[in-house]
C-alpha cells in the first residue's frame, strides 16, 4: 500500500468512525443536554437510562478489546497506542474534576457537544465555544500550574 493510498484509507475509517460513533451518541439520547443533565442529577427527577448506554458500550468494548488484543498490531498503525501510566497525579485528578463540572453544568462532553453541532441548537454551539477557549486557556496557564503543583 502506497503511503498515499494508506492516507486515504486511515482518514476513512477515521471518518466512518466518527459517523457511527455520532449515530451511537445521538440514538443513545447523549447529544440531548437535558437528558445527560437528569442523568447526572440524583436530586431532582434522576433519568438512570443512560446507564443502559454506559453499560452497553462497556460489553461491546470488552468484547472488541479481547479481539484487538489478538492482532500483532493495528491495521494502520506499527503498535497499538495504549496509555500505559497507571498514577493518579494532581493534573489528571483536577483535570477530571473539571470536566465533570463542565460535563454536569452543560450535559455535553467533548463527543456529544461536536456531534450534537449539526442539529444546530444554540447550546451546543456555546458548549463547544466554552470548551475550545478553555482549552487555549488550559494551554496557555498550564506551565504556571505545573510548576506551583510541584512546588506543593
Amino acid at each position: 500500500m502506497t503511503p498515499r493510498t494508506r492516507a486515504w484509507a486511515e482518514g476513512g475509517v477515521a471518518l466512518l468512525s466518527g459517523v457511527i460513533f455520532a449515530l451511537g451518541l445521538a440514538v443513545s439520547g447523549m447529544t440531548q443536554a437535558e437528558k445527560v443533565v437528569g442523568f447526572l442529577n440524583f436530586f431532582r427527577g434522576w433519568d438512570p437510562s443512560l446507564m443502559f448506554v454506559m453499560g452497553g458500550a462497556i460489553a461491546v468494548h470488552a468484547v472488541a478489546w479481547r479481539l484487538i488484543k489478538r492482532r500483532p498490531s493495528p491495521l494502520f498503525s506499527a503498535r497499538f497506542l495504549v496509555p500505559t501510566r497507571r498514577d493518579l497525579d494532581a493534573r489528571l485528578l483536577i483535570g477530571a474534576a473539571i470536566f465533570g463540572v463542565g460535563w454536569g453544568l452543560g450535559g455535553f462532553c467533548p463527543g456529544p457537544g461536536l456531534a450534537s453541532l449539526v442539529t444546530g441548537t444554540p447550546t451546543a454551539l456555546a458548549f463547544m465555544v466554552a470548551m475550545l477557549v478553555g482549552s487555549f486557556g488550559a494551554s496557555k496557564a498550564e506551565p504556571a500550574i505545573t510548576r506551583a503543583l510541584q512546588r506543593a
